[in-house]
Order: C-alpha cells, then sequence, then structure tokens
C-alpha cells in the first residue's frame, strides 16, 4: 500500500500488471483496475490520517497474493523476487526497513545461551 503512495507509482503499477499478466492474464485487466481504485482511497486515507482504512486495504491484497499462492505455490519465489526488486525500492528509507521479513535461527546446546533480537535487546541477570 506505502508504494501506491509515491512519485514512481505508475511504473510500480506497471511491474504488477505485467507480472500478473505473465501469471494469470485473464485477471491481469482487473488487478490493473483494482491497484488504480486502491491507490485512490489509499491516497484519500492518507490525507485524512485514516490508517484503519489502509491496514484494510493491505489485508485485501494479501488475501488476493494468498489465494493465487494457494492455487499455485511454486509462484512464491517469483512474488517475493517481485516485492524485493520492485515493490520495496518504491517504499521510503524508512518504510524499507519497517517492512522487512527478518529471519532468525539459533541453537543452544547444553549449557548454552540463545539471544535473538528483530530490534532492540537489553539482556539483564547473568
Amino acid at each position: 500500500m506505502s508504494a501506491m503512495a509515491t512519485d514512481g507509482w505508475q511504473q510500480t503499477r506497471a511491474v504488477v500488471v505485467e507480472w500478473w499478466r505473465s501469471r494469470r492474464p485473464d485477471r491481469a485487466d482487473d488487478v490493473g483496475s483494482d491497484l488504480e481504485a486502491a491507490r485512490t482511497q489509499v491516497l484519500a486515507a492518507r490525507e485524512q490520517g485514516d490508517e484503519d482504512t489502509e491496514q484494510a486495504l493491505a489485508g485485501a491484497w494479501r488475501l488476493r497474493f494468498q489465494q493465487l499462492l494457494s492455487e499455485d505455490p511454486a509462484l512464491a519465489d517469483e512474488l517475493r523476487l517481485l516485492l524485493n526488486e520492485h515493490l520495496a525500492p518504491a517504499l521510503s528509507d524508512g518504510e524499507q526497513t519497517q517492512d522487512r521479513p527478518i529471519i532468525m535461527k539459533a541453537e543452544a546446546r547444553d549449557n548454552s545461551r540463545v539471544y535473538l533480537a528483530g530490534r532492540d535487546q537489553h539482556i539483564t541477570g547473568p
């Protein structure tokens, strides 16, 4: 949703529609129209400070992509590539770091300890 409010929106939209067209050609035109309608709603919501509407729109698009992935799980890597290479770069620096997934793995054995944090971490005690 954040990419919809950027100056590079038309290029981002074109990439998304083209991605969709190459995977589900029968749905690409609808996706393009739906993206334009969602952009109008996002811009209005931001102007009014309506975070609930923006979150609802994000949820609706999340569901749409989840449905696509449930129909064709093999698209997961391609979708991740689309997000990382085309949508994330359209965001501001603050939004890019905010939306990045964090994957952490750790293994502790015997008497060892593992401390993992996605951001700040404060440890007190022994």
